[in-house]
């Protein structure tokens, strides 16, 4: 008999899975396919239905429509007990009264696992996340790292075929969360499960995901890996929250003289397509790091391809400094402060000298991104 192509087996599928509490609606007709092995990130902003959606996989929550299946199995209606996942939650939810290594074990317990196998497991999965030392322990003898690998090791020691994470290092510091968010990535890499990660967080998603979901008020947005959604983002949704800066966003309205496009309000004239030429009205977003500092100032209106901004505030964060200000307009004097005549631009070095000043920054064609004003779409250019 043929072997199947793991790549091909079915990890988790949702068919139109969908949350409603009477007249409003949570998650609306969510479809999804993952394959086994996958790592999933759904992300989004606090009430965007991901939470609910991971819920709903581990059976906590009932759907209102839809399906869902685990390696092939329909488990729409299974109790989460019988669902082969494991759950790693945002609090922990470790039993206060248990030490460590019961902890672990209490799922296999409870199952009737013979005791021998339960020992094995518990001791592979503390060596795995170097937590042997702690198993005598009780919870809260244990900082919160150490309770997030507990936390981890319960669901490991269950050998699940779905793994589902609920924003797991929300508590953490930020020095601890880049520790674990690597610690995570391997884990995955030894383990090759399939998993649903939830997070708010876009570092957490850009940096563990096979594959990210992108949500917004119940709905998705786009799915695809770290480069797609952030090379080529679907939407105005996605692309104003992937990117750390955000990405810069314009209106603008093509020129009658198929020169350029004219940014609102400003002698800003920025490079079009051909084929958007007559498109109408258009919004042009540029990342702050594909913007460059022109050494010489120009007078009047800019260049094709640049932008002038009247620098406010200049973030110093060692390699690199983050310009934050306003467009120049038409009369030469900045725009009024606001989220569509902001402009950010990341640029190497420390740029002190900069603040206050107007400044001219340089972008090529190729890393400008076309939207439809209205729909806020992304056109093919």
């Amino acid at each position: 008999m043929k072997m199947q192509d793991k790549t091909t087996q079915p990890g988790l599928e949702l068919d139109g899975v969908a949350k409603r509490y009477g007249d409003v609606v949570v998650v609306e007709e969510m479809s999804l396919q993952a394959k086994a092995g996958e790592f999933i990130v759904l992300l989004g902003e606090s009430g965007c239905g991901k939470s609910t959606t991971l819920r709903m996989i581990a059976g906590l929550e009932s759907v209102s429509g839809g399906s869902i299946r685990i390696a092939g199995r329909e488990v729409t209606h299974t109790p989460p007990m019988q669902r082969d996942i494991a759950m790693v939650f945002q609090n922990y939810a470790l039993y206060p009264h248990m030490d460590v290594a019961q902890n672990m074990s209490f799922a296999l317990r409870l199952a009737g696992t013979d005791k021998a196998a339960i020992d094995k497991r518990v001791q592979e999965a503390a060596k795995t996340l170097g937590i042997t030392h702690l198993l005598e322990r009780k919870p809260k003898a244990l900082s919160g790292g150490q309770r997030q690998r507990v936390a981890i090791g319960r669901a490991i020691v269950r050998e699940p075929q779905v793994f589902l994470f609920d924003e797991p290092l929300s508590n953490l510091d930020a020095k601890l969360r880049g520790h674990m968010r690597a610690e995570l990535a391997l884990l995955h890499e030894r383990l090759d499960k399939t998993t649903v990660y939830v997070t708010h967080d876009q570092v957490e998603a850009m940096t563990l995901a096979s594959r990210i979901v992108i949500m917004d008020k119940g709905r998705i947005q786009q799915v695809g890996t770290p480069e797609e959604v952030f090379q080529r983002p679907a939407n105005l949704f996605v692309a104003g929250f992937i990117g750390m800066p955000g990405m810069n966003l314009f209106a603008g309205q093509p020129r009658a003289n198929g020169s350029g496009v004219r940014v609102q309000r400003t002698g800003i004239n920025l490079p079009c397509p051909s084929t958007l030429e007559n498109h109408g009205a258009l919004t042009v977003g540029v990342r702050p790091q594909a913007l460059s500092l022109l050494e010489s100032s120009v007078s009047g209106n800019p260049a094709l391809g640049t932008v002038r901004m009247q620098v406010r505030v200049v973030e110093y964060l060692g390699a690199e400094s983050v310009l934050v200000g306003e467009l120049i307009g038409e009369a030469n004097q900045p725009q009024p402060d606001s989220a569509s005549s902001r402009v950010t631009a990341v640029l190497p070095g420390r740029l002190h000298d900069l603040l206050h000043r107007q400044v001219t920054l340089a972008c090529s064609p190729e890393a400008l991104h076309w939207f439809d004003s209205g729909s806020g779409q992304r056109l093919a250019a």
